[in-house]
């Protein structure tokens, strides 16, 4: 059996999987993460869920996986990058080895997102000997996941796929990594939502600026700042890695756009003549997270 469990701001879920041959769910458990009471509470909590499962199935893992936001750093161990601030310079992965005495296989949570899509998502159902596959999570951030035959590429330094702190344009804001006009600080929820209330001097959420996309000029310059740079930050990936198939996760895999208006941006820049990669619907929502933790 496997053991995932997905370290979120909010919660942290545990789910056990029969095999990866057939990963059927064992049990699946969400306890609060409460990383407002600091690290060593989260670290708690891990373990309370960990032994809670293992009580209800009467069964003790040597090793787990575990996806969480941000990721270790291979040559401090220390977790960075992490919008959980409370995780960040910690030494996650040790900390959780000793206190559950355990193997603890570390990767964030777009790698689990890539994963989990891969061997048992819409990869697996659409295009099942697909070996280079980019997996992409937008939401409040953006991130990425690349996998080849069927494991994670993890990086030198931990940062394999992370597009979204690729730049696309001078005319973007800071981003909390440092820079400024990187993917994540122009085409996230988050960045979409300021952009409009630069332009239009109101507030509104995302799926607010969605729904007014054809009778309110700033949103529809909102969307049309999403096509461009969606397709620009994303061709630079293709260009690179040239994978076989793309899939989208988060909230914004739900915006029709991407997959049309998006898709034809994209092709606009890159570097071949034709370009006939499909960009997927994600199929495990989100369970994505703790599938792919599992299967680490």
């Amino acid at each position: 059996m496997l053991l995932g469990i997905d370290l979120g701001g909010t919660k942290i879920e545990g789910i056990v999987l029969e095999s990866k041959e057939n990963p059927k769910e064992i049990i699946r458990h969400r306890i609060n993460t409460e990383e407002e009471k600091g690290y060593s509470q989260v670290i708690n909590n891990i373990k309370s869920l960990v032994d809670y499962i293992e009580k209800k199935i009467n069964y003790n893992f040597d090793k787990l996986g575990i996806g969480t936001p941000g990721t270790i750093d291979p040559e401090t161990e220390l977790l960075k990058n992490s919008n959980s601030q409370c995780l960040n310079k910690m030494p996650i992965q040790k900390d959780l080895a000793k206190t559950l005495d355990k193997n603890i296989l570390i990767q964030n949570d777009a790698n689990c997102f890539a994963l989990a899509e891969t061997l048992l998502g819409s990869v697996k159902d659409q295009y099942p000997d697909a070996k280079n596959v980019f997996g992409i999570i937008m939401g409040t951030g953006v991130g990425g996941g690349v996998i080849i035959e069927g494991k994670t590429v993890y990086g030198s330094q931990g940062i394999g796929g992370e597009w979204g702190h690729t730049i696309v344009t001078d005319d973007g804001d800071e981003c909390y990594c440092g820079k400024s006009g990187c993917v994540e600080s122009v085409i996230s929820g988050r960045a979409l939502q300021i952009y409009y209330n630069k332009i239009s001097g109101k507030k509104l959420k995302f799926e607010e600026i969605y729904d007014r996309r054809d009778s309110d000029p700033y949103a529809k310059e909102t969307m049309q700042r999403l096509i461009n740079h969606f397709g620009k930050g994303l061709s630079n990936v293709v260009n690179i890695l040239d994978p076989e198939v793309i899939v989208l996760g988060g909230g914004l895999s739900n915006i029709d756009e991407l997959y049309n208006e998006g898709y034809d941006e994209l092709k606009k820049y890159v570097f071949n003549p034709t370009f006939k990669t499909p960009i997927l619907r994600p199929k495990l929502g989100d369970s994505a997270g703790v599938f792919g933790a599992a299967l680490l």
